[in-house]
This record gives C-alpha cells, structure tokens and sequence, in this order.
C-alpha cells in the first residue's frame, strides 16, 4: 500500500509539474498569439496606408499625365494657330482701309477697322468652344464682307436661321 502511495504522490506531483508546465505554456502561446493579433492588425494598418498612398500617387500620376497632355494640346494649339496665322497672311491679305466705304463721296460716315480673317476666325473658334450652347458671332461694321461671303460660301461658317447679322463656325469637331 505504501509503495502504491508512494507510486500515486509520484504521478501526482508529475501530473502536477506537467499541469504546472502546460500552464506556463499556454501563458506562453497565449501571448504570443495576442501579439501575433497585434502584429497583424500593424500589418493591415500598414498595408491600408500602402493601398491610399498607391492610390494617391496613381491619381497624382495621372493628374500630372492629364497636366502634360494639356500642355501638349495647348502647344499643339499655339501651333496651329500660327500656321494658320502665316497662312491666312500669305494667302488672305488684310484689307485696305479705303475698301470698307462703299460711296466714296460720303465722308459723314467714320471709317470702321476691319479686322483680318484669322481674327474673325479665332473669334468664330473661341466662340464655340467657350459656349457651345450659343456659338454665335454678331456680323457688325468691322467684318469685311468679302471675308463673309468666302466663310459662308466654303461651309466654314454658317448663318443663324433667324437673324442673318449672326453666324457660327461649322461644328467640325462633332
């Protein structure tokens, strides 16, 4: 009896040193696994900041390839419109000063500048560009009627249906 008291206070106290151990290990794996939680919630944290700034430096991105291409059409713009320029130069000499009078023998009416075809050109474009719902351009003095008559005639520009003193460039970019 005594030595299966003595064999049973021996697996006691082992039972007991295991029980004791697997309760400093589960402490232990306990810990571990709450700082493996706070790890992760570090990680998704960082990862969370890593997705905005990717984010925010592919919309700077390409806010700055939007920035290039405007400025790439604007140049492409100046361009063209010195092209034109030198074109409209060459080939559509300003006109006169004594051509806007149609009586010469009346000189109660001041005399108008009329302005060059390119301006009536660049007026007409910006016109419809910046509003498009009334792109309409009211003829006046200063427009050289030749320059008119050659605008409407081509197709480059178009009279108003209701008021013949106004017309509009061709919409050419729809």
């Amino acid at each position: 009896l005594k030595k299966v008291k003595n064999d049973l206070e021996m697996v006691l106290s082992t039972v007991r040193s295991k029980n004791k151990q697997l309760g400093e290990d589960l402490t232990r794996e306990q810990q571990w696994c709450e700082e493996q939680k706070q790890m992760l919630e570090t990680l998704n944290k960082i990862e969370e900041e890593a997705n905005t700034q990717v984010e925010h430096s592919s919309t700077r991105r390409e806010f700055n390839e939007l920035k290039n291409k405007i400025l790439k059409l604007r140049t492409y713009k100046k361009e063209l419109l010195t092209a034109m320029g030198g074109f409209l130069d060459a080939h559509f000499s300003p006109p006169k000063a004594g051509e806007n009078i149609k009586n010469k023998n009346t000189s109660a009416e001041p005399v108008v500048e009329l302005i060059t075809l390119q301006e009536i050109l660049e007026m007409l474009i910006n016109t419809i560009m910046t509003t498009p719902h009334e792109p309409y351009v009211t003829i006046n003095e200063s427009f050289w009627p030749p320059y008119i008559e050659l605008l409407l005639r081509y197709g480059i520009a178009l009279r108003h249906p209701g008021d013949p003193n106004r017309m509009r460039l061709q919409a050419f970019h729809k």
